[in-house]
């Protein structure tokens, strides 16, 4: 899978590509078909890559050839249909050429940039100097392309009489011919400039994807450096300590809201998450998605430090999936969901992120269905993390338990406002095998109908 395909499913890893800097369309491309990758040689390679990149940026020596090759990248176009025109042996046309030549001339500008900034041996370049003397006969050193003179020496004199012609106001007819005369030698020259540039087609296509690809680290470069991104570590268990939903971390500061990172330990079989409402449940799960994208797209993680086992694939039931178009309830897109999941895990390792599931059907039924997904996904290979209100599940996992509303933090009444000030999100190990009931509570600190309250509070007693 692709990152332009994972992007659809994961909403906080799409925010976090839109919050990197590209310099070209070619790198936001290269980006879009990067793989979601299982192989820990390839992931080890990327991230010694994007190391080194970082510490190049970095370092002030390099400040000068560090804004030359951003600005070369900043002036690149992707010529993907242009190398594909000119591998299928297609005439290119004024405009094309000099997209040709431009490519030609930035990258031998880049290689010189990335060569001082001691980095050619993993971001070789290819030579494409033959290719710029070939579009610049008269060695004017510009990307600028023209049909220059040199190219057919009948264009000179042509050009010379068309000149004369068009300024002292002369035969329209003698004009005309002059110009048709210059347009077919100049499609000739076209043509014999795309015949002679065939030979360099490979050249050309390691030329722009070597850039787009430059651009593509030094945008995960940048993005590690802004956000205190950590390099992940591979493993048999997946580890994080400090882990941050960026997206989440903004708004907060945004609002002057405190953000807690969280410290969670996963390991093959099912871990159940319990937890009162507004205790961050579904969020740890988003982050927990989001992380193990970024690391096997080769990027570093939004944690002090990351320990991650390698999976196969991500599958998700987070929020409602009701599909109103189809006709079918939020249930019943949820258990189909869940279902595809199952037959996915009978054939392939996965990271399993189940948010809350049946919680729209009766409460009989769907603790019995949670009974049995966790009974099923836990004699799979799969790594599964499941959020429930449930109690008495009687079910053979591990649980964690977030700790919820700490009210001895409190200096101040609660409120809607300062909630978030006193819980704790942190999680803790839990042998029992019930939830914390905190629904009335937050219903209090939200000021909602206190006859409501009070008649739900003699029903629970009841």
């Amino acid at each position: 899978m692709k990152i332009k395909d994972l992007i659809k499913q994961d909403a906080g890893f799409q925010y976090v590509i839109d919050s990197m800097e590209f310099m070209s369309s070619a790198g936001r491309r290269k980006m879009l078909n990067t793989e979601f990758s299982d192989n820990a040689a390839e992931l080890q390679d990327e991230w010694q890559r994007l190391d080194r990149a970082i510490a190049a940026t970095r370092e002030y020596k390099y400040k000068k050839p560090y804004i030359e090759l951003r600005h070369c990248l900043m002036q690149l176009h992707d010529l993907q249909g242009t190398l594909v025109s000119l591998a299928n042996h297609t005439s290119l046309n004024e405009i094309e050429l000099f997209e040709i030549k431009s490519l030609a001339q930035l990258t031998q500008i880049a290689s010189g940039a990335i060569s001082e900034m001691a980095l050619s041996e993993m971001l070789p370049l290819p030579d494409t100097k033959e290719v710029f003397e070939v579009l610049d006969p008269d060695n004017t050193g510009i990307a600028n392309f023209y049909i220059y003179d040199s190219y057919d020496a009948r264009l000179a004199p042509l050009r010379r009489e068309l000149q004369g012609l068009q300024t002292a106001g002369g035969d329209p007819v003698r004009i005309s011919e002059l110009l048709a005369e210059q347009n077919e030698i100049q499609n000739t020259v076209c043509i014999g400039l795309s015949d002679k540039l065939t030979h360099w087609t490979d050249t050309l296509v390691t030329a722009m994807e070597q850039m787009a690809y430059t651009d593509y680290l030094l945008s995960k470069a940048d993005l590690s450096i802004r956000w205190e991104l950590t390099r992940p570590e591979i493993g048999e268990t997946t580890e994080y300590m400090g882990l941050i939903n960026p997206r989440l971390k903004e708004h907060n500061e945004k609002h002057k809201l405190r953000y807690q990172p969280i410290d969670i330990t996963l390991r093959p079989g099912v871990c159940l998450i319990t937890g009162a409402n507004m205790a961050g449940k579904t969020v740890l799960l988003k982050s927990v998605g989001t992380a193990q994208i970024m690391a096997q797209c080769g990027m570093y993680v939004p944690a002090s430090k990351a320990i991650v086992r390698l999976m196969e694939g991500i599958a998700t039931s987070i929020g409602d999936d009701q599909d109103e178009m189809n006709g079918l309830s939020s249930y019943a897109a949820e258990i189909i969901k869940i279902s595809n999941i199952l037959k996915e895990c009978r054939k392939t390792e996965l990271l399993v992120l189940i948010d809350e599931p049946a919680r729209t059907t009766n409460p009989v039924e769907g603790k019995a269905l949670v009974q049995a997904i966790i009974t099923i996904l836990n004699t799979m290979n799969s790594t599964t993390l499941i959020t429930t209100h449930y109690s008495q599940l009687g079910t053979d996992c591990r649980r964690l338990r977030v700790k919820g509303f700490v009210e001895d933090m409190a200096d101040v009444p609660l409120n809607p406002q300062n909630i978030n000030r006193f819980i704790d999100y942190s999680l803790t190990e839990d042998q029992s095998d019930n939830v914390p009931q905190e629904a009335l509570r937050i219903a209090d600190i939200l000021g909602c109908d206190e006859q409501l309250t009070t008649l739900a509070r003699e029903n629970v007693n009841r």
